[in-house]
């Protein structure tokens, strides 16, 4: 079988959760027999002419084609906003893509930048065509369903107001874009449909405007054409339904993990002190890195101490902050990367693992490869987290963002007795990749 993967960056430069499970797949379709291609996407840091902006190289033997996507106006577009869900130039490569590797089936993990335009290619090309979402990004236009100042968000209002009003408050700055997100998103929304009016004059805020209030639309419109969509939780699976998606081809399928390689799981007895925490994965504010910051404040060097795994360069004020608030605290070390095949050594080394996201994490693979190793996870009482994790169980849950929360969950890992022990004990063994694509292949040979 011939297998097009479709996502929106990819190794060497990205290495996050939805480019490490787009690689897993590969690589055991490959192992299979199977002939695999990737699509991906990459930001282009100098400006190109579109004849430009597509090159080809291999990773691991996998042949790449690569879109070098820009926020800046691009084929026959303009709106930046747009050509990040709805790109043209990246529809019509994928067009001649499909026309030159003939795929049997075409499987998309992520699309941002490279838009939904692809799917419909794909149906036109007469190729069965499937969805793995990793994050909300199908639905929503940052992926995080998060409103400025980190509240929760259930998606686009009726107009999508509410996302003008996050784009908006977002350019305007701290202090005004304080007062432009407290717009009730009724107002929002009728705002929009002021902006329908013919008798304004064309303006790129205007047209902004209009790419956020048609995203949605497009977007479900296009999921509908799909073949099969592999919702890996009931978060996910329902906020697909509630805008639209069709339920007929929706299908739940949690992910799956790389387990060839071996897990030697660490004896935590929670008795030795000092215990060492673990903290892997995106240093992005999302992610709440600084909230365990401020919760391992806390604690002395003598009881926890704390790796932090992470790239420095994606979110670099970012990261300034973090190492700011670990300024003086003997206990903290900046650990940077390492490849993803070592994971089970890196988790060995530690007590527990903590997923500290501010957001409604969409099941981290890190979680899993925890569970693997028999690592505890201390995480964020989230639904993409609280599908996999039972607290006092296989790990604690606390409330998402609170300092006090997680210090009080610490605190029990290091005073209650064999508690370590017990949840590193209950640790359910995750999904392996290769369970993972057997139910891919056998959704993709479903007679249509």
């Amino acid at each position: 079988m011939k297998v097009l993967l479709t996502v929106h960056q990819f190794f060497p430069e990205f290495s996050a959760g939805t480019e490490v499970l787009t690689l897993s797949v590969a690589r055991t379709l490959i192992a299979q027999g199977h002939e695999v291609r990737v699509f991906t996407g990459y930001p282009a840091t100098t400006a190109l002419g579109d004849d430009e902006r597509f090159d080809r190289y291999h990773y691991d033997g996998i042949p790449v084609d690569r879109f070098l996507h820009a926020y800046e106006a691009m084929g026959d577009q303009t709106s930046k906003i747009e050509i990040g869900y709805d790109n043209h130039l990246a529809a019509n490569y994928f067009e001649h893509l499909l026309s030159e590797f003939q795929p049997d089936v075409v499987h998309f993990f992520h699309l941002n930048r490279l838009g939904t335009g692809l799917i419909e290619k794909a149906v036109a090309a007469g190729v069965p065509a499937f969805y793995t979402p990793t994050d909300f990004w199908s639905i929503c236009p940052t992926g995080q369903l998060l409103r400025c100042g980190g509240r929760a968000c259930e998606g686009p209002s009726p107009d999508a107001g509410n996302c003008v009003v996050h784009f908006s408050a977002n350019l305007a700055g701290p202090k005004i874009g304080k007062l432009i997100t407290a717009l009730p998103d009724k107002v929002a929304d009728a705002l929009v449909r002021v902006a329908r009016s013919p008798f304004l004059p064309e303006a790129s805020l205007v047209t902004e405007v209009h790419a956020l209030e048609n995203r949605l639309g497009r977007n479900v419109r296009r999921l509908n054409l799909l073949n099969g969509i592999f919702a890996p939780n009931n978060m996910i699976e329902a906020l697909l339904l509630k805008h639209g998606v069709r339920s007929d081809i929706v299908v739940k399928s949690a992910y799956g993990i790389d387990l060839d390689h071996a897990v030697l799981p660490r004896a935590r007895r929670g008795e030795e002190r000092p215990l060492v925490l673990g903290f892997i994965g995106t240093l992005a504010s999302h992610k709440g890195c600084h909230v365990l910051l401020r919760a391992i404040q806390r604690f002395s060097a003598q009881e926890l101490r704390l790796n932090i795994y992470g790239k420095h360069t994606d979110f670099p004020e970012y990261v300034a902050e973090l190492k700011q608030l670990a300024d003086g605290h003997e206990s903290v070390s900046f650990c940077g990367t390492f490849p993803n095949g070592e994971i089970f050594n890196v988790l060995g080394g530690l007590d527990a693992l903590v997923v500290p996201s501010v957001w409604n994490e969409n099941t981290p693979l890190v979680v899993y490869s925890a569970q693997a190793a028999g690592c505890p996870v201390v995480g964020s009482d989230v639904p993409g987290i609280a599908e996999a994790v039972t607290s006092d169980v296989d790990g604690l849950l606390f409330e998402p963002g609170s300092v006090e929360a997680l210090s009080l969950a610490l605190k029990r890992l290091l005073e209650e007795r064999g508690l370590l022990a017990g949840l590193a004990a209950n640790s359910r063994p995750p999904k392996s990749i290769s369970a993972y694509v057997e139910e891919l292949l056998q959704e993709w040979g479903r007679p249509l």
